[in-house]
């Protein structure tokens, strides 16, 4: 079962750059307003960000929700919450080929989290 909504955490804050909201909109044009991230941590795919359908995809009770971008909740696992917890994270959304599972596959692009220590370029911005 998920954690309480009313126990979320939002010490460490997650936003998305304008490349990543749009992708999100045009994903939610496809499958419906009911979607989720889930921050992968390692595997098959690496430490992206997922996006599923919400009744796809169950959040444990070791998920940690840490807000919302674009109107989608964003969790992550809490023991990888407990190394990542000091950094704020945006969510970009660049070329490339999404997760094997997650709904950014085959639309060319792809999500992909950058913390606040490294430099966050909105790939829409450098466009003009």
């Amino acid at each position: 079962m998920a954690r309480d909504e009313s126990r979320a955490i939002f010490f460490m804050k997650v936003k998305a750059t304008s490349s990543a909201l749009k992708l999100i909109e045009e994903l939610k044009a496809q499958h419906g307003d009911e979607l989720l991230f889930h921050q992968s941590g390692g595997c098959c795919d690496g430490s992206a960000p997922m996006c599923y359908p919400r009744n796809e995809y169950m959040v444990g009770a070791s998920d940690v929700k840490l807000g919302e971008i674009g109107g989608v909740p964003f969790y992550m696992n809490d023991d990888q919450y407990e190394k990542w917890k000091h950094t704020d994270l945006t969510i970009d959304a660049v070329k490339g080929i999404g997760g094997m599972f997650s709904l950014d596959n085959g639309t060319g692009k792809r999500f992909l989290t950058k913390s606040e220590i490294c430099l966050v370029v909105d790939n829409e911005e450098k466009k003009n």
